[in-house]
């Protein structure tokens, strides 16, 4: 039972840091995306087919 004296502290700072990294890129505007894969999905300028 000792072990989770040292196990509880250490998994409760590295979900915080998780969570503070992922504020960081929330607010950072990492996952800002205007044009988005959505459109470009329709749009034919990105076509994998070799032009013959």
């Amino acid at each position: 039972m000792n072990i989770l004296t040292y196990l509880i502290p250490i998994s409760l700072v590295l979900g915080c840091a998780g969570l503070g990294f992922f504020v960081f890129t929330l607010r950072s505007n990492q996952y800002d995306d205007p044009d988005g894969d959505a459109q470009r999905i329709l749009s034919g300028e990105y076509d994998d087919k070799p032009k013959g």
